[in-house]
């Protein structure tokens, strides 16, 4: 891999943030500064039966903001579910959006703004830097530490006529504010914790073997993994750790900071094929590809994934042959996956050696393979779905 230099331009975005327990409670603050009147709400139908949203829109409503909800969202948003969300803001009135969710209702909530601001549909901004007005004031409370979409300049939306995940990437996608409260996700279920979590496993490592990584995302990267990989595995067999809870979600914060700016590669392109395709869950669909696009990658990177598995908890030696740190990192990852019960492959979740054409060619045009480390060929995507099969 070549090495870069520190003189190389690198630019870096990030929100206002605000992390601890409690953070959830300031929404209604935040709102009022932002010289908001009318907020849409949005989430999901999930999430809003729980006891702690209540209190969300209670504080909202408390600052004398009204909240219009909307959560007639799926997990993989539709694009005509960003369009719906679009109607209802300017029906009622709207004039900033505050998001309460996971993945799915931030990136739904990113789409809306910009629908209403540019007078487009949602699909005209797929790719890099094709939003030309910024949309309205947008306040993300993440409610899963994994997606890290309150703090990425990315939005994810399912084509339903194309059957394809898009990536809208711009600047203008990065939330005005985000208030990441780690006691929210004590709610979270087992297999919601490991897919999530390695979900934002994938987005560090992707970040720091990234073609486009800088020092500062590899700062954010590896701390990253090493919170992720210490507190990921007890915040499953102990959900109610608020302390486990709290690494993840900073864990999952710094793995968003880094991804939003080095971008991602193969493993995301590979899933968001089969979220398109196949709608199949997006961090689920991460943890079955990475060792497996690991092994492909190496050979790009292979002193960044010795420093992976290094951050993993490994015990390398500065003399290790390449083989010995491919190992090294393969199982590392494989353990982790093992020990937060992420196991089987893409043929339980129903993907067939028929489906490989399509998936293989949405994978390929997906954004996210710009910044792979290696630049794969068709057939080595389709291999590379079928040793995760």
């Amino acid at each position: 891999m070549t090495t870069t230099s520190l003189l190389e331009l690198r630019k870096f975005l990030a929100p206002e943030s605000v992390f601890g327990a409690g953070a959830s409670a300031l929404a209604g603050r935040y709102v009022q500064n932002l010289g908001a009147r009318r907020v849409l709400l949005v989430t999901d139908p999930s999430v809003r039966g729980l006891s702690w949203f209540e209190e969300i829109l209670a504080g909202i409503t408390a600052a004398g903001v009204h909240a219009e909800l909307f959560f007639d969202i799926h997990p993989n948003p539709r694009d005509h579910e960003v369009m719906q969300g679009a109607e209802t803001f300017r029906a009622k009135d709207c004039d900033a959006i505050v998001a309460v969710g996971g993945g799915s209702p931030m990136d739904c909530a990113k789409g809306i703004g910009i629908v209403v601001t540019n007078d487009c549909h949602v699909l005209d901004f797929e790719g890099v830097d094709n939003v030309q007005n910024p949309g309205p004031p947008l306040i993300c409370v993440p409610t899963t530490a994994g997606s890290s979409a309150d703090v990425s300049q990315f939005a994810i939306i399912n084509d339903t006529a194309r059957r394809v995940k898009i990536a809208i990437v711009s600047k203008a996608m990065v939330p005005d504010v985000a208030l990441i409260d780690p006691l929210v996700t004590l709610t979270m279920q087992p297999d919601l914790t490991a897919h999530t979590g390695m979900d934002a496993l994938t987005h560090a490592i992707e970040a720091y073997v990234s073609n486009a990584h800088g020092p500062t995302t590899d700062l954010f990267a590896l701390q990253a993994i090493r919170l992720i990989a210490r507190h990921l595995p007890l915040a499953i067999t102990h959900p109610a750790d608020a302390e486990a809870r709290a690494g993840m979600m900073l864990g999952s914060m710094y793995a968003g900071l880094a991804f939003s700016n080095a971008i991602l590669g193969a493993v995301h392109a590979m899933a968001h094929s089969l979220g398109g395709l196949m709608d199949l869950p997006h961090g689920q669909c991460n943890a079955l590809l990475l060792d497996h696009v690991i092994d492909y990658n190496f050979d790009a990177a292979p002193d960044r994934y010795a420093d992976i598995a290094v951050a993993l908890g490994a015990a390398l030696s500065p003399a290790a042959s390449q083989d010995e740190k491919r190992q090294t990192v393969l199982r590392q990852v494989r353990a982790l996956k093992a020990a937060v019960g992420v196991t089987g492959g893409l043929g339980a979740l129903g993907v067939r050696p028929e489906h490989l054409d399509g998936l293989v060619a949405f994978a390929l045009n997906d954004p996210c393979m710009v910044t792979n480390p290696k630049a794969p060929t068709a057939n080595d995507i389709r291999a590379v779905y079928q040793h995760a099969l």
